[in-house]
């Protein structure tokens, strides 16, 4: 069944492409290193996703009690660790002593710059993990933002891409006061539609991470006219990254890096895509 629902796709692509060519060349980049392939924000992730061929990645910062900059999406410690409690009452110390529950340890954004440092062709999100709000008062919001920033630009290449991504407008804002043509990202739980292009519109972001739920090429093609770049998401499987592919989408995530580019060079090696 899979199989079909993946040829019906690429058919439904192709004959799209016949009656005009694919508009522009796709960016798929590694979220979190590929976190269904691969023990997810650990170094032996974005590695396993380098090794494969991909420059683009997607990551997520939380800041420790001490203030240290740490590689992890979730606020509790408890999916993806052998820790309990959150990254934010613990201190860098605290962290360190602890291990993802296959054995890596936890990795801090030093370590993931050391890792990008030199790279050509990066393509990376950064994406600010500030909620709930109640962690990351205005003060503290304000103390990661500068941090993180200031670490992110010391190190990135002249070639490369760096993008500030948040679905928390306060960072955004800041980020955006302090340092005027900071590239942002908007990342919304809203399919590209009216609403959510007039919103970053309004808040002069130029990127924005939708769901491809609800999302329609109308939609993607009046965002393009508006200037604005579609990321969507997310991207699970093989068929995330053909659907994001039909509705015309600038950039896309996959959790299964390895398994996408395979499949498509195999099965569909003219779509265009940069990895």
């Amino acid at each position: 069944m899979k199989a079909i629902r993946l040829i019906a796709l690429a058919a439904c692509m192709a004959a799209t492409l016949d009656a005009s060519a694919q508009e522009q060349e796709i960016r798929l980049f590694s979220h979190r290193g590929g976190r269904m392939e691969h023990d997810e924000n650990t170094l032996s992730a974005f590695q396993a996703s380098y090794d494969a061929g991909y420059r683009g990645f997607e990551t997520d910062i939380r800041m420790t009690r001490d203030g240290a900059l740490v590689i992890t999406h979730d606020s509790s410690l408890e999916r993806t660790t052998n820790g309990t409690g959150t990254v934010e009452e613990k201190t860098e110390a605290e962290i360190r002593q602890l291990a993802t529950k296959q054995g890596n340890k936890m990795m801090f954004l030093d370590e993931l710059l050391e890792f990008l440092k030199g790279k050509e062709g990066l393509y990376v999100e950064f994406e600010m993990k500030t909620k709930p709000e109640v962690l990351y008062p205005e003060e503290r919001l304000h103390a990661y933002c500068d941090k993180l920033y200031d670490a992110v630009m010391a190190v990135k290449p002249a070639d490369a891409t760096f993008v500030f991504t948040s679905g928390d407008y306060r960072g955004l804002r800041y980020l955006q006061a302090k340092h005027p043509g900071v590239d942002l990202l908007l990342i919304t739980s809203k399919p590209c539609n009216d609403e959510t292009i007039d919103l970053c519109k309004a808040m002069g972001i130029k990127r924005m991470g939708a769901t491809m739920d609800g999302t329609s090429r109308k939609a993607v093609k009046k965002a393009h006219k508006e200037g604005l770049i579609v990321s969507l998401w997310p991207g699970q499987s093989v068929e995330d990254f053909m659907l994001g592919a039909y509705l015309g989408c600038d950039y896309m995530c996959t959790d299964v890096p390895i398994e996408v580019k395979g499949w498509l060079a195999e099965k569909a090696p003219w779509i265009k895509v940069k990895y």
